[in-house]
């Protein structure tokens, strides 16, 4: 199923995406760092990862990985390993095809390239476009790059199982600009913390085969059909919407618009939703936070009303405040000067309320303030 149009077909356009630009510079990018059978890459590898092994020469293997289908080319990729390992020496494959089980369907994978070394180890090799200067890049980027060569390393490890020899590296070497050249540098990874949480997060998901089963019958999600028959389609799929979902997930538009229809806290961040308790919509929390509703022992609704008693209170302050500004400045002669005095001693007269000292400082203010407009 293919989210962007359905995002389309539902009124919900997800107006983000990577620019042409972008698209050819990247591409651009990695064809210069797989130039000549991909010599720079496993340069920049050896020298990161190499272990120990004999440098790899102008003969390292590049096998052919082109098959009919995602799963004939998975199938290719993982025999060309098998291969790669048994013959013992350096072998880079370039776009690879993994597969990997995801809620128990097959999902597929393309890593831009994985490194057999000598001893059996496999390298994933991450290719992006964004610099790394003075030997670091935008920690926010790296991370996501992490996360991405982690499902990768997992759908490897599969493969290395049934592979005699085999075993998949947990650091992975990220390619990138250096400095703000077009030329490539490179920073080894270690992915196992994100490994162990992707791995976690896989074996909780429910089985697509378990969400179709309570679907009503004839449920489809056709992009040709009506706006309503579909929106209700979807609708069946109880969403788990939070504001991250914008920067990943083609509905997200549709679930954030649909969350703020009914007036879910979710809409305001998981962080906020976590704090709020049992408190699941936005009119409740205000309800709770009014004295309308809500148990007064709760600790979220005590919170909730110190902070609506605080505010009205900060609001009732700068009210007066301001008023009593506009009168002095309305009671005050022709004299300008006067007039500025009598504000300054408003102004200490509310210091004295705050503290003692800071409103002494303001009073005498506005009596020397009063006393040079009389003069």
């Amino acid at each position: 199923m293919d989210k962007g149009v359905l995002a389309t077909a539902l009124g919900s356009p997800a107006p983000f995406g990577q620019s042409q630009f972008a698209f050819m510079r990247g591409n651009a990018f990695e064809a210069k760092v797989k130039a000549d059978g991909g010599a720079e890459l496993l340069r920049l590898l050896y020298e990161r990862l190499g272990g120990g092994a004999p440098e790899p020469a102008g003969d390292a293997a590049a096998p052919d990985l082109s098959a009919a289908g995602p799963e004939g080319r998975a199938a290719r990729t993982a025999l060309a390993l098998r291969e790669a390992t048994a013959a013992g020496g350096w072998a880079l494959l370039d776009h690879p095809m993994l597969a990997l089980e995801v809620a128990g369907s097959p999902a597929y994978l393309e890593p831009d390239a994985v490194v057999v070394h000598p001893d059996g180890r496999w390298t994933v090799v991450e290719i992006k476009s964004f610099p790394m200067i003075d030997a670091s890049a935008d920690a926010s980027k790296v991370g996501a790059a992490a996360r991405q060569a982690a499902v990768y390393v997992l759908a490897l490890e599969r493969v290395a199982a049934v592979t005699e020899g085999a075993e998949v590296g947990h650091q992975v070497l990220l390619v990138c600009p250096k400095d703000f050249s077009n030329l490539p540098t490179a920073s080894v990874v270690d992915v196992r913390k994100q490994r162990a949480v992707t791995r976690r997060q896989l074996t909780r998901l429910t089985r697509i085969e378990d969400i179709a089963a309570e679907l009503p019958e004839g449920t489809t999600f056709d992009p040709a059909c009506a706006p309503d028959e579909l929106d209700a389609a979807v609708a069946a799929v109880p969403p788990a919407y939070a504001p991250e979902c914008l920067a990943a997930c083609e509905l997200a538009f549709h679930c954030r618009a649909k969350s703020r229809a009914e007036g879910a806290v979710e809409a305001l961040g998981r962080s906020v939703r976590g704090e709020l308790g049992g408190l699941t919509t936005v009119a409740g929390v205000l309800a709770a936070a009014a004295g309308k509703e809500g148990d007064p022992a709760d600790p979220t609704v005590a919170a909730l009303r110190r902070a609506a008693a605080l505010r009205a209170e900060a609001l009732e302050s700068a009210a007066a405040l301001r008023a009593g500004s506009i009168g002095d400045h309305a009671g005050s002669g022709d004299d300008g000067t006067g007039g500025t005095g009598g504000a300054a001693g408003t102004a200490g007269a509310g210091g004295t309320a705050g503290a003692d000292g800071a409103g002494r400082t303001g009073s005498a203010a506005g009596t020397a303030g009063a006393s040079e407009g009389r003069s």
